[in-house]
């Protein structure tokens, strides 16, 4: 899906979002310099895969944490985990590296990465800025609508803490 493919489904799922707009970023570092209305509600979010390429997982942090894939492994019974490939990140999420993000979990039709969600964006506000496929722009939405839709789609999902 592209951005107004994206766009479109929340529409038509009645997911209310604000959009901002903005210069491409491919890191943390470049969407900090970029003005956003909620800079501390943004999304970090890691692809990563197995040593077996059997199990993938997508993990949203908020942007100004860190994660230690060596201590998820541990507290989620993984396998030795690392950063999947560009290859793997197109083939099932339908995504470009600097444009992961959970809606990305919408193309992988057979629903076999399994989703991380840090569980303080259920905090109030309650609300996460992630991309829309698209790392031009930051879709702003409920969490719990996310959440949701992940769900109604059909991906594992864990709320959990890091």
């Amino acid at each position: 899906m592209n951005r107004q493919e994206t766009l479109d489904c929340l529409n038509r799922e009645g997911i209310g979002y604000e959009l901002t707009e903005h210069k491409a970023v491919y890191n943390m570092a470049e969407l900090a310099e970029v003005d956003l209305p909620y800079p501390h509600l943004d999304a970090k979010n890691l692809f990563v895969r197995d040593d077996k390429r059997l199990n993938y997982y997508l993990i949203t942090v908020r942007g100004e944490k860190r994660v230690n894939l060596k201590d998820f492994r541990r507290q989620h019974g993984t396998r030795p985990l690392t950063f999947a490939s560009e290859e793997e990140l197109l083939e099932l999420l339908g995504l470009t590296p600097g444009a992961v993000t959970p809606l990305g979990l919408l193309h992988d039709t057979a629903c076999r990465v399994r989703f991380y969600l840090d569980q303080d964006f259920l905090e109030e506000p309650g609300i996460i800025g992630i991309h829309p496929n698209d790392n031009t722009a930051t879709v702003w939405l409920k969490t719990r609508e996310l959440v949701e839709l992940i769900r109604r789609h059909g991906t594992p999902t864990e709320i959990v803490p890091f």
